[in-house]
């Protein structure tokens, strides 16, 4: 978490591009590998990741999630199978039904 919020890779990719500019490429090695981990694994841009997440919040508005972290987390899996969303959601007390999962897949979709 940033500030107190929970951040998508797209948003520690930049935040850390950021630190790597302004430290003239001096980073610690666990920054370098955070950098490096969310390079390698976030294939949407910081601008999608944020529309994504918006998206995702509209859509699960309606439904009692004890865990914020939720639409980050399917930001960052990008998941393309019903049992890729099940296992997101399976803390979580979220009757998550074949409709919900399918709207979620066909929301993330957009950005694949």
């Amino acid at each position: 978490m940033a500030d107190g919020k929970y951040v998508t890779l797209a948003e520690v990719r930049e935040m850390m591009t950021a630190e790597h500019m302004k430290r003239g490429g001096d980073l610690l090695p666990s920054q370098k590998a955070a950098m490096a981990h969310a390079e390698a694994i976030c294939p949407i841009s910081l601008e999608q990741a944020q529309e994504l997440t918006q998206k995702l919040v509209d859509l699960l508005a309606d439904y009692d999630l004890e865990n914020e972290s939720v639409p980050v987390k399917i930001v960052d899996m990008l998941p393309k199978y019903p049992a890729d969303v099940r296992a997101i959601f399976s803390k979580e007390k979220v009757n998550l039904d074949a409709e919900l999962t399918d709207r979620i897949l066909e929301t993330v979709a957009e950005y694949l």
